[in-house]
């Protein structure tokens, strides 16, 4: 078998079917891939519609587990792949059609470890829009095969997630390469991890992925204890990735992404709790995140790492005026 698709599944009734045709209008043969439904703990329709999407499809697979949250279902799903490769597919996204093949064929003929595939941001109505623009010109997807951290460096820029990589069996299945339970914006921690373990990875032009963006999600969740914990698993990147950053002969990508999550950090302290704002600045004073790097960085977050740069509380001072002022 050739290819394994891992898709979470958890309260989508909305979006499921949608996702699971577009995984099985594809141009490769039942035989050649299989589609790994992980049910984590759903309350609503998901449960029936995978059920019957597995007793229609001989290369469709279900499985129920209690709720775990995202890297859970998904570390499930990598236990029970099968395929030469993995690739993951979050349920409220789509594939585009007969695209399957390219992939397939790519990773094969050139040996890979890791394929990055081309992913466009569509809204609930299926328009593509582009919310990252000025982060383009950083992304490179060059089929030339390169190392992993020559394809951090050059080549990934900043979108870490797990969607946009098909990543080889073995390399997946390894003990400690799976995704790290219980934190928000787990692909983060995850992707750089395995990319430097690869020898061969290479992009593809071809759009592949069309990633949704829905209200409720982690990133644009107003809640205050999600925000809460949004900016403490923040906090606990930034200093896992200037760690790393630092056991590697080339640390630019890694300086980079502390950056842009400190400078996050520091916009959500300014908006949601200015007033604890020293309890957070001390904790990325006692990271040793500073100074922070520009590689990589858009004309307005520059701005932002020279007043970080200059003082963290002086840029959350600006941006909580900036908030108030709106």
């Amino acid at each position: 078998m050739k290819l394994s698709i891992i898709v979470p599944v958890f309260n989508v009734e909305a979006y499921l079917t949608k996702c699971i045709d577009s995984l099985l209008d594809q141009d490769l043969s039942s035989a050649e891939y299989e589609i790994i439904l992980v049910d984590d703990g759903s309350s609503d329709a998901s449960v029936q519609i995978c059920d019957e999407y597995a007793a229609s499809h001989d290369n469709v697979r279900v499985i129920h587990q209690m709720n775990g949250g995202l890297s859970s279902a998904r570390n499930t799903g990598i236990g029970m792949a099968k395929g030469e490769y993995v690739q993951f597919v979050d349920s409220d996204d789509y594939l585009n059609a007969n695209v399957l093949r390219e992939v397939v064929e790519l990773v094969q003929r050139k040996n890979l470890d890791i394929l990055r595939i081309n992913y466009q941001n569509v809204d609930a109505a299926g328009i593509v829009f582009e919310p990252n623009e000025y982060s383009k010109p950083f992304v490179d997807y060059s089929e030339e095969v390169c190392d992993g951290l020559t394809f951090l460096n050059e080549r990934l820029g900043s979108a870490c997630y797990a969607v946009q990589f098909v990543i080889r069996t073995t390399l997946l299945q390894k003990e400690g390469n799976g995704f790290k339970v219980g934190i928000f914006f787990e692909d983060v921690e995850w992707a750089p991890r395995i990319l430097l373990q690869a020898a061969r990875v290479a992009s593809s032009k071809t759009m592949v992925y069309n990633y949704l963006f829905r209200k409720g999600s982690i990133t644009r969740d107003v809640d205050s204890k999600k925000k809460e914990k949004t900016v403490k698993d923040k906090l606990y990147l930034a200093g896992l990735l200037k760690q790393r950053g630092r056991s590697v002969s080339d640390g630019r990508w890694f300086d980079g992404m502390v950056a842009q999550t400190v400078l996050s950090v520091i916009s959500e302290v300014s908006q949601y709790f200015y007033p604890s704002r020293k309890q957070y600045i001390d904790e990325l004073e006692r990271l040793h995140v500073f100074p922070l790097s520009s590689f990589h960085a858009t004309q307005s977050a520059k701005v932002k790492i020279i007043l970080a740069n200059i003082s963290p509380f002086l840029l959350c001072f600006f941006l909580h005026l900036k908030q108030k002022l709106k």
